[in-house]
């Protein structure tokens, strides 16, 4: 059977194969089981096999619809990273992406209509190695580039409800902090996990393999980084491009210092908003402190959000603008550690 998320009010919501495929895409992207064969626990959840999960999975990541299944890490919690943009000649954007996204270090490269148009993460084991692939990257490409490093983060990557669009409530992290110390063994793991669970009936065993370590190890790890709050979360990491959601704004204001914390979790509150966070300015060429993504299935239907929002949170007083994207050139995991199987 076809399972249709729609509803009277809304006509665009993705279409899935069948009611197994939304529930693992829906229902599994936090509280993923951290056990020996996690696969069979889902299995049991849904009411079908090992088999039919695993092959569903499969199919899922094939098509595009999952970047992977796996740990999104806490940002500033390991490694170093930052959002960038470089300025690109129009002609040569797609040139000019194809130099960026072939950096590791790379993963999120998007163009945006400004004159800021391409956009990017980059993630790294510490801030020296960071610096060094910024640098390569205004070297390599003779363009300017900005960094606009994390300060706060309302709401960042707790998932995505494909039924109703709301999301987990947001939690609110002061930075920067200082990175975790990882021991050698840590370190392995972290490089081990960042491409995803391989699709097998033992996962954890075959990371285990490849990071040198034994299975009960990386079991007791992941749940301690977990509740450590170095993992954010757990679980299906879902592309919201080809589920549907093909409208997608980064907002921006520029708010008084003073004021944007408690604007920040204002808007952080709001239905609709994936990410919400502040950052830090790059004057003179970029004024904006506050950020929140917006993701919907056209952009009549995003602006129609943003206004509601704007108005709500009393937005309209402060400088601001959005930035479409156009393009994605890359997305996969963060990569905070050299090596590693890379999965998603």
């Amino acid at each position: 059977m076809l399972l249709d998320t729609a509803t009277a009010s809304s006509t665009h919501a993705p279409v899935f194969a069948d009611e197994y495929d939304f529930r693992l895409l829906n229902n599994f992207q936090r509280d993923f089981p951290l056990i020996t064969r996690p696969f069979q626990r889902v299995a049991s959840e849904l009411g079908c096999s090992e088999r039919t999960v695993l092959a569903r999975l499969a199919a899922l990541h094939e098509g595009g619809s999952i970047s992977r299944v796996g740990a999104v890490f806490s940002p500033r919690r390991v490694g170093a990273s930052t959002l960038a943009a470089l300025q690109a000649p129009p002609e040569r954007l797609d040139e000019i992406a194809r130099v960026v996204s072939a950096h590791p270090e790379i993963n999120h490269n998007y163009a945006r209509e400004h004159a800021w148009n391409l956009w990017f993460v980059a993630t790294a084991p510490d801030a020296v190695v960071l610096a060094r692939v910024l640098r390569d990257i205004r070297r390599d490409t003779g363009c300017p580039v900005i960094a606009l490093p994390l300060r706060v983060e309302f709401h960042i990557d707790l998932g995505f409800d494909l039924a109703t669009r709301m999301r987990a409530a947001s939690h609110v992290s002061y930075g920067p902090s200082r990175p975790e110390l990882l021991s050698a063994d840590e370190t392995a793991l972290l490089a081990a996990m960042q491409g995803g669970l391989p699709l097998l009936v033992r996962p954890f065993a075959r990371i285990a393999r490849d990071a040198g370590l034994s299975e009960s190890f990386v079991l007791h790890t992941l749940r301690d980084w977990l509740a450590r709050g170095i993992i954010k979360r757990f679980g299906v990491v879902v592309r919201h491009h080809e589920l549907g959601f093909r409208a997608n704004a980064m907002c921006v204001w520029d708010v008084p210092d003073d004021e944007v914390d408690a604007v920040g979790k204002r808007l952080a509150a709001s239905d609709d908003v994936n990410l919400c966070y502040r950052r830090e300015r790059a004057e003179p060429g970029w004024r904006y402190n506050l950020y929140c993504m917006i993701h919907g299935h056209n952009r009549a239907a995003v602006r129609e959000r943003l206004a509601t929002i704007v108005e709500h949170c009393a937005l309209g007083a402060y400088a601001s603008d959005v930035l479409f994207s156009t393009q994605r050139f890359k997305q996969q995991g963060a990569r905070y550690a050299a090596g590693g199987a890379r999965r998603g």
